[in-house]
């Protein structure tokens, strides 16, 4: 049965947005500002302080709008296109808005599995569960992009029993094999 992320994944994905969208205010006003520049001096005039003043505040309000509009869909979104689940042989992830990415990590790969609760994490109730596998590399400020198994968002009861659940089965494959 596939599983969902916790709520709090929702505030995560949305302050993900929020970023990027904020970075990317810099590139966009160099093309859009020149427009907001052009409707207020058709409507106030060329080359006066009220349509200079008006062309920032609209400007400003606009972006502010489409920065949270822009964030809300794109938390929903990820939210609802985020599913994983433990099959007998298996951890199976699936993710993605417009470009779907389906992982199968199977269980003999598993080397380590690390909890991680941030400062958002924890003010929600949530723990970020990174599984390490044999032959990938792992960072962990890297959000979870240097772990080939990434769990963005889950309660904290539910990653302690992923890390157990994950740690019986590395124990249960056979880890004494040697040389």
């Amino acid at each position: 049965m596939q599983k969902k992320l916790h709520q709090g994944a929702r505030w995560s994905f949305r302050i993900r947005a929020y970023l990027t969208m904020i970075f990317l205010a810099f590139f966009v006003s160099w093309f859009i500002a020149p427009l907001f520049a052009v409707i207020s001096s058709l409507l106030f005039g060329k080359n006066t302080v009220p349509a200079v003043i008006f062309a920032i505040i609209f400007f400003g309000v606009f972006y502010i709008i489409l920065i949270i509009v822009i964030g809300e869909i794109y938390a929903r979104m990820a939210y609802n296109r985020w599913f994983y689940e433990f099959t007998d042989g298996q951890l199976r992830m699936e993710r993605g808005i417009i470009w779907k990415r389906y992982s199968n990590l199977p269980y003999e790969r598993v080397q380590n599995v690390d909890i991680t609760r941030g400062i958002l994490a924890r003010m929600l109730g949530f723990s970020t569960v990174h599984i390490q596998t044999a032959g990938f590399s792992y960072t962990p400020n890297a959000r979870g992009m240097g772990s080939e198994g990434y769990i963005p968002a889950v309660t904290i009861p539910e990653a302690e029993h992923i890390r157990e659940f994950l740690m019986k089965k590395i124990s249960k494959n056979g880890r004494n094999q040697g040389l």
